[in-house]
């Protein structure tokens, strides 16, 4: 949470690209039901009420606007980590007590998110979604909120700070280090482990917003699924999808779900196949600088995934550079059979007909291995 990991996102009924807020978006006709809008809570008792009825299970504190002022030195500007099109981030810190460490003496650090002045219905259901979600689940692998604010006009979360930002200020950076091999799969596998948490939660969770903007990395660069204003809840009993407006990022949305609107946990897996290439050609998604053919990362690259050569021609040239320099020191290659099983498993990922993709939980399986083989490489080299 806390740097540049909330730009681009929180974008109301966005299918956008995952570069800027302004790029053009898609989207399904407003089905608005206003009747609607007056069953949702508008304060923080309310709040509260609706997290007990959907047996919330993490505690949360109600803070208040001013508190909360406080925290971020009057949302200062050297405060400020993040923006988007729903508002700004800053960092603050907060009691231990209050972020559930215990009585520290020390605070900790929180990231700030404030809905800035976005009073609509939509923006309001996305920080409730965020709330009702995150208030019941809990994994590594997914951020951590402590608390909200529910006040007059006011829309605020707060959350756990993630010193490292997201993958995606890492991945496409031009003054960071690059992202490593062993980093790279460390992260895909984190993520997968959270799209699996979810897909096979008590009530199954269907993400909805899987990208690198919404991946955030810990001082240990363990990653993290934040961002669920999106999220909506799997199918139930006989239902094979959810039918609901169509809502994500372009470039990331599987096709089937542009089309008709029907979300399934295949959805995701489908984005988790974009951001696995992302992190193995170090392109964007979509990329309008690109020639036409090359534009949209998974039409380009889906053919060249199946030929090992062409697999290793389009990795991202800062791992094979950072390769090079390793082995003249003892680091060694890149890893050829890993990127090839990494590639073959973004093209199962990405097949047009959803039920041929694989679930998350066979893709957790997948990567496993392959970040044992990481780590028994570094202490080789070490």
């Amino acid at each position: 949470m806390g740097n540049c990991w909330f730009r681009g996102s929180l974008i109301v009924n966005r299918v956008s690209s995952n570069a800027k807020p302004e790029t053009p978006k898609i989207q399904s006709p407003s089905e608005r039901d206003r009747s609607d809008e007056s069953k949702l809570p508008s304060n923080a008792k309310e709040v509260e009420a609706m997290r007990l009825d959907s047996s919330a299970r993490n505690p949360l504190v109600a803070f208040s606007f001013e508190e909360l002022r406080a925290v971020t030195s009057n949302f200062r500007q050297d405060s400020l980590i993040g923006g988007g099109g729903f508002g700004r981030v800053y960092k603050g810190a907060v009691a231990a007590s209050a972020a559930g460490d215990g009585d520290g003496a020390e605070p900790q650090p929180v990231a700030v998110k404030v809905h800035d002045g976005d009073n609509s219905f939509q923006g309001h259901r996305e920080w409730l979604a965020e709330v009702i979600f995150l208030g019941h689940l809990s994994h590594p692998n997914l951020v951590r909120l402590v608390g909200y604010c529910c006040e007059g006009d006011h829309r605020l979360l707060v959350y756990e700070y993630m010193p490292r930002g997201s993958v995606e200020s890492h991945l496409f950076s031009r003054v960071m280090a690059p992202l490593s091999w062993a980093t790279r799969m460390k992260i895909a596998l984190g993520a997968a482990r959270g799209l699996a948490f979810l897909h096979e939660a008590e009530k199954p969770v269907i993400y909805r917003d899987f990208k690198t903007s919404n991946i955030l990395l810990d001082e240990e660069f363990n990653a993290k699924l934040s961002d669920f204003g999106l999220a909506k809840d799997g199918p139930v009993g006989d239902k094979s999808h959810v039918s609901t407006r169509i809502m994500g990022t372009y470039g990331y949305a599987a096709p089937e779900y542009i089309m008709t609107g029907h979300l399934t946990a295949m959805s995701d897996v489908y984005s988790y196949g974009v951001v696995l290439l992302e992190l193995l050609t170090g392109r964007k998604s979509l990329d309008k600088s690109r020639p036409p053919r090359e534009q949209t990362l998974a039409d380009w690259a889906l053919p060249l995934l199946t030929h090992k050569r062409k697999v290793m021609s389009i990795v991202d040239p800062r791992l094979s550079a950072a390769a090079a320099a390793a082995a003249a020191g003892a680091g060694g290659e890149l890893p050829a059979r890993a990127v090839h099983k990494a590639a073959m498993l973004a093209y199962h990922c990405l097949n047009r007909n959803p039920k041929a993709r694989p679930l998350m939980r066979d893709i957790v399986a997948s990567l496993e291995p392959l970040q044992a083989d990481d780590e028994a490489r570094d202490a080789a080299g070490a």
